[in-house]
């Protein structure tokens, strides 16, 4: 058992067993002739002790159950109707279980559980609305700190993704490759000029957004893709055959990153092209595969943040996480593709 396992225990136990001590003397507040002698009076303090534990902590659990099978925040009406359900089912159940365990195993028969039952239930009603304000408030503040964290992540994203295309390095090459362009080819030159707005043009529209189509996204995939071969030609080869797919959802950038990080950290020459794979792994996966052949001493530094912050939008946004594998010769990373508006 782990150390918050062992944690979680330990406070169970603790609450349940305050539930049963102020429980059990409740009895005195309701039951004059509960005290004829002490083999009663021992009952029904241990009987009305266990009477709190379950209405409280038994529905305490059920509600948590219902928590996790129906959100509070993605379907309130459907929740609260889940919850007064289960109220109503699981208090005189448990009402009378423990009276059948009275009567059959102690030998002590409960003449009146229907009015037990009555009053629990009401008692309940109580108890639920407790802890169904607090389960709804505690999923508000979780979700009120999720949105935190995205704010966080997406500002990171917007940082690194301006901070890609707008480092020095990528605007020298890139005017470099246009002027030799202007010089050579004055169509070719128009045409990179209008790729390069292109991708400055996504780089703003998409800083806000959460997810795009994986169709907007390869667009301007083809439009990155051209530039990056303005400037390496036959070294640089990409193979983009995503088909059928182009509804799914990923998060903006997200392949650009994985590209960048390859041209970034591979080596890249006629002897050794570099070659990227782009494709659908069973029409829920896209994998970026390239052949890995790392630079001795890489031209452009790393931040580290590029794969980082594809993992933790994506912890986020799904359950399904980015796998990345490294082979000795290829560099791997499948994204989920999400099924969300």
């Amino acid at each position: 058992m782990s150390y918050w396992s062992q944690i979680e225990l330990k406070s169970e136990i603790k609450s349940t067993l305050l539930i049963f001590i102020f429980g059990s003397l409740t009895i005195f507040l309701w039951c004059d002739d509960c005290f004829q002698n002490l083999a009663e009076s021992t009952f029904s303090l241990i009987f009305t002790g266990l009477m709190w534990v379950m209405l409280w902590q038994g529905n305490a659990h059920v509600s948590d159950y219902i928590s996790h099978k129906v959100s509070w925040l993605e379907n309130p009406p459907k929740r609260f109707v889940l919850g007064i359900i289960g109220v109503m089912v699981y208090t005189p159940i448990a009402v009378y279980g423990l009276s059948l365990f009275a009567e059959y195993v102690v030998n002590v028969s409960i003449t009146d559980v229907n009015d037990i039952a009555i009053s629990a239930i009401g008692v309940t009603f109580v108890i639920s609305f407790f802890l169904n304000a607090l389960s709804f408030f505690n999923n508000w503040k979780k979700a009120a700190l999720d949105a935190e964290k995205l704010k966080k992540e997406q500002m990171i994203t917007q940082y690194e993704s301006l901070k890609n295309q707008v480092n020095p390095h990528f605007l020298f090459n890139s005017l470099n490759a246009l002027t030799n362009l202007v010089y050579e080819d004055q169509d070719r030159a128009a045409v990179f000029i209008r790729q390069l707005s292109q991708v400055y043009r996504y780089v703003l529209e998409t800083r806000q957004q959460e997810l795009v189509t994986l169709a907007t996204e390869l667009e301007f995939i083809e439009a990155f893709v051209s530039l990056q071969k303005a400037r390496f030609g036959d070294k640089l080869v990409v193979n983009i055959n995503p088909t059928g797919q182009n509804h799914k959802m990923l998060p903006p950038m997200a392949i650009q990153m994985l590209l960048e990080n390859a041209i970034k950290h591979n080596e890249i020459s006629e002897q050794h092209p570099l070659h990227i794979q782009v494709d659908v792994d069973n029409e829920d996966t896209l994998v970026v595969e390239n052949n890995l052949r790392k630079k001795n001493i890489p031209l452009e530094p790393s931040s580290g943040l590029g794969l980082e912050n594809i993992k933790a939008r994506y912890a986020f946004l799904s359950d399904r996480g980015v796998s990345v594998q490294t082979t000795s010769d290829a560099f791997i990373v499948k994204l989920p593709l999400l099924n969300m508006s």
